[in-house]
């Protein structure tokens, strides 16, 4: 016997602000709801008689972001992940050649663009990867402009893809005055900043997050830097790469460590996940050491290296929370305290060979 046809209705609903959220207007939402012949819902409206005035608008549903969520949303306390790769490239760049006259600071400046651009590109990507996803849902550290609501999924996305342009952009004018491979390095990097968290297979949820920041915010920054403000490369370059990158794998490590409740929850699995709590409080530890051991390994460079070692009272307070077996809110401050450890190391080695 066949099943009586079910009606399609469009149900009113008033439109309820997401908490955190702004809205430019009240705007009530509709939804499409069925009901069985002979039970239609006395306050269903008829779809073919919906009052325009009652109807959204593109505009009136739409959530807007204060200028404060959006700066959060770039989250600062990454971009010294940004600055000390370029620092550091620049102070083994003034190592290789003699004289800071024969150095390209307009290059290196473009440089510093480019790794600030993809930094913040590479957060709002994050952010908007993740909060579609439902990643972001019960976050522990700062809030998340997709996943509270604060801001539209498309509107991060914009903000993403703007970044990566003006990093395009600059890199652009560095490859066509220095050299044109750099455009597939930065078609690359580019790539490797979205894919983290987008796409259907995001490597950032297969544990490969800190391998890719240690290429990307170590060798490729560092050494991309001394290459185009010096046109070489050498060790000294290739140790400050290797520091740096250490020192930015270890911010990740760290981060993902105080997100291995929510992300195996989520299905993402870091390396954090893989290894487990002990095991990545051990991993976090042996890159903030790495640093600190190529200060001394400069030494054949420039005995001024060693000033580089006066990021180890930072590095030893960053470990604290780890060595004690901290847990959620309270690792932040070991983000925020490697971030700055990196930051110091980066300009004190690079003073230290541009002076020797």
């Amino acid at each position: 016997m066949p099943r009586p046809e079910r009606k399609r209705h469009l149900q009113f609903i008033p439109n309820v602000p997401l908490l955190g959220a702004k809205v430019l207007k009240s705007a009530p939402t509709w939804r499409v709801t069925s009901t069985s012949p002979g039970k239609e819902s006395p306050n269903t409206p008829d779809p073919h008689h919906l009052d325009a005035s009652s109807a959204p608008t593109a505009c009136e549903d739409r959530t807007v972001a204060t200028a404060q969520q959006w700066i959060q949303g770039a989250r600062p306390h990454t971009l010294p992940n940004a600055i000390s790769p370029v620092v550091a490239g620049f102070g083994a760049a003034a190592h290789a050649v003699p004289g800071t006259g024969d150095l390209s600071w307009w290059r290196a400046a473009l440089a510093l663009a480019v790794a600030l651009a993809l930094i913040i590109g590479v957060n709002y990507a994050n952010d908007y990867s993740d909060g579609i996803r439902g990643t972001d849902d019960d976050r522990v550290g700062p809030t998340r402009l997709v996943g509270s609501g604060a801001a539209a999924p498309a509107a991060v996305r914009r903000a993403a893809f703007l970044c990566f342009g003006i990093a395009a952009v600059c890199g652009l004018v560095l490859a066509v005055s220095t050299a044109w491979w750099l455009v597939a390095v930065g078609v690359v990097c580019i790539a490797g900043a979205w894919f983290y968290t987008g796409g259907s297979s995001p490597y950032g949820y297969l544990g490969f997050g800190e391998i890719a920041v240690f290429v990307f915010f170590g060798l490729v920054a560092v050494l991309g830097t001394q290459f185009v403000t010096a046109d070489t490369v050498d060790w000294v370059g290739l140790l400050c790469a290797v520091a740096v990158g250490c020192f930015s794998s270890a911010v990740l490590v760290v981060n993902n460590l105080r997100d291995i409740p929510s992300d195996t929850e989520s299905g993402k699995i870091t390396l954090a996940v893989r290894l487990g709590d002990a095991r990545t409080r051990v991993l976090f530890g042996a890159l903030l050491a790495v640093p600190l051991i190529v200060s001394v390994v400069l030494i054949p460079a420039t005995w001024w290296a060693l000033i580089g070692l006066l990021a180890a009272p930072l590095a030893w307070v960053a470990a604290g929370p780890v060595r004690t077996g901290a847990i959620g809110p309270a690792l932040i401050v070991s983000l925020a305290t490697t971030g700055r450890a990196m930051l110091l190391w980066s300009v004190a080695t690079a003073c230290a060979l541009a002076v020797g």
